[in-house]
């Protein structure tokens, strides 16, 4: 498996850094792994669903 830095995957996503190893600390980016103190993500990861903007089926914005 390929692995590539927080940096890297943020660029890929178009989300920061931060963001990114947010994610990974939270437990939310499957294969994340912390090691030599530093956040390596597969470079197959699948972008986690912001919670924030998913929409309940029915509760669309007039």
């Amino acid at each position: 498996m390929e692995y590539v830095s927080t940096s890297e995957i943020a660029k890929i996503w178009d989300i920061s850094r931060r963001r990114v190893t947010t994610l990974c600390r939270e437990g939310r980016i499957e294969g994340a792994v912390f090691a030599a103190n530093t956040w390596l993500v597969p470079k197959d990861a699948k972008k986690p669903e912001d919670p924030r903007r998913v929409r309940k089926m029915g509760q669309d914005k007039d």
